[in-house]
């Protein structure tokens, strides 16, 4: 699930005129005001629009991500400047996700196929993932892993780059955000390690032998009545990815207590929930969830461990 989204802007209706822009600088700077004049959405692959425009019109472009300040001076032909202007204008006229434009994301070091069936990747756990083990007891090799609400695959597959001993499963209720995590797995070699399974939760994935080590999910967990005010961009995703029920907690829940048959004795389950963390105490005090800490100190990702969710009575 997204990190949350700034509030709904108004959309500008008609690109303004470009023949003026002869150089990828110049097309940089119009791109940053032409964001900023239609309070366009950002967040879903950088929180900035000089960052966002610049890999947009790099791979517009075809020229490599990792390119120099020197490409801002090179002179553009109309063939390239025609093509800048369509993709700016999609990205400013009709409100579509960069990411969606360009069919990828990158997460981890991992580039991500992606396309209107799955929600954008990204989450924190790219920065915690590393880290998960720690919470194990000393000397435990990861060997069973699952990210359930896998939706493109990237965690599971991130999962799997981790931890080279462990079977990793991706679960999601989404046929078609499967289909797309099956794409990533191919590419990136994963199918012996990574295993997708269709089901909601943990509904038709039965308890692993020896259950897992690590539960993750990032699942939907926005409130409804936030869903139904997101900005173009972030309705441009599969609501299911971001619907998390009334309070936003339904699929936690239902996350917690079929995980509470599925762990090993020593293992956690980490979740992320965005801004729900007084909310995640209180009602699941019992758990005692640990939060993780973030760069940004967000903090919005916690861990409850085996010993009391099986002691649970929710």
């Amino acid at each position: 699930m997204s990190k949350a989204a700034k509030p709904k802007g108004a959309t500008m209706t008609t690109l303004p005129p470009t023949s003026q822009l002869a150089t990828l600088g110049a097309w940089i700077l119009f791109a940053e005001d032409v964001y900023g004049r239609a309070k366009l959405a950002l967040g879903q692959i950088t929180d900035n629009a000089h960052d966002e425009a610049m890999y947009l019109f790099l791979r517009t472009l075809d020229w490599p991500l990792e390119s120099g300040p020197e490409v801002l001076d090179k002179p553009l032909a109309p063939a390239q400047r025609i093509a800048l202007r369509e993709v700016l204008r999609k990205r400013v006229e009709k409100r579509v996700p960069a990411a969606y434009l360009t069919r990828e994301a990158w997460l981890g070091g991992f580039k991500f196929y992606v396309d209107e069936r799955v929600i954008i990747p990204r989450s924190y756990f790219v920065e915690l993932i590393p880290a998960l083990a720690d919470l194990l007891p000393a000397g435990t090799v990861v060997r069973r892993v699952v990210d359930v609400c896998t939706g493109s695959g990237c965690l599971a597959i991130l999962l799997a780059g981790e931890y080279p001993d462990a079977k990793v499963d991706g679960l999601d209720l989404s046929r078609e955000a499967l289909e797309v995590a099956a794409i990533n797995v191919k590419a990136l070699k994963m199918g012996k390690r990574v295993t997708l399974h269709s089901s909601d939760v943990f509904d038709a994935v039965p308890p692993p032998a020896g259950g897992y080590d690590i539960i993750l999910s990032n699942p939907p967990y926005e409130p409804s009545a936030h869903v139904d005010g997101q900005d173009p961009e972030f309705a441009a995703e599969p609501r299911m990815a971001h619907d998390g029920g009334p309070d936003g907690l339904v699929i936690v829940r239902k996350l917690l207590r079929q995980a509470r048959e599925r762990l090993a004795p020593h293992g956690i389950v980490a979740v992320e929930v965005g801004g729900l963390r007084k909310a995640i105490n209180r009602e699941f005090a019992a758990l005692a969830p640990e939060w993780l800490e973030t760069e940004d100190g967000s903090n919005c990702v916690f861990v409850v461990r085996a010993a009391l969710l099986r002691k649970w009575k929710g």
